[in-house]
């Protein structure tokens, strides 16, 4: 099943949902052992803030060993994602509520907006691991819009903790290489939502 992940060219590009980072972290290492070439992509935040789920070098390092590179880590560094087709397809894996808002709207400012901004030119396919607080609130718009535009494609999500956090969803981490193989296909994994 998972034979078309072998040698195919993945952007892994990390933002701020600090308390997901071991979820992703594992999906990346997943994704290395079934033979893809990793891309390691991180926003401002996700590469330079330290939190209670671990410092900020610690989590450079981590994902730089995972994937054998250095990371995307400027704007500058991400802009020829596009102009040079470096990759296959694009997972943003967390995808936070911010980012999220920030692809819906065309606002480009880290290097994952860019990154995603740069590879959809090529119109190749992008992968989002939704995280936020807001999924059901604020960010709901912004998560449905990018659902109705080409080459997004959604990791399946649900809600990870509905008595204490009713608008919070999270992505099934675990499901990352089958969304991929899913978005290479053109097609979105179903069901989107499903429970955590």
């Amino acid at each position: 099943m998972y034979e078309q992940l072998s040698g195919l060219k993945v952007g892994y590009a990390m933002c701020g949902s600090f308390c997901t980072f071991e979820k992703s972290f594992a999906a990346t290492q997943r994704l290395k052992e079934l033979g893809c070439e990793l891309f390691p992509i991180m926003s401002f935040n996700a590469a330079s803030i330290s939190s209670r789920f671990g410092g900020s070098e610690e989590n450079i390092a981590k994902l730089e060993d995972i994937c054998g590179r250095k990371i995307i880590s400027s704007i500058e560094a991400a802009e020829p994602i596009g102009p040079k087709k470096l990759l296959d397809i694009l997972v943003v894996s967390p995808c936070t509520g911010n980012t999220a808002a920030k692809l819906a709207t065309g606002v480009t400012d880290t290097p994952v907006t860019m990154a995603v901004k740069s590879h959809i030119r090529n119109s190749r396919p992008v992968v989002l691991a939704i995280a936020t607080n807001d999924a059901l609130g604020a960010a709901a718009k912004n998560i449905g819009f990018l659902q109705n535009c080409r080459n997004f494609f959604f990791v399946p999500y649900g809600q990870d903790d509905f008595e204490h956090k009713p608008n919070s969803m999270i992505a099934h981490f675990e499901l990352i290489p089958d969304s991929i193989c899913a978005a290479l296909d053109g097609k979105q994994m179903q069901p989107v939502i499903r429970p955590y």
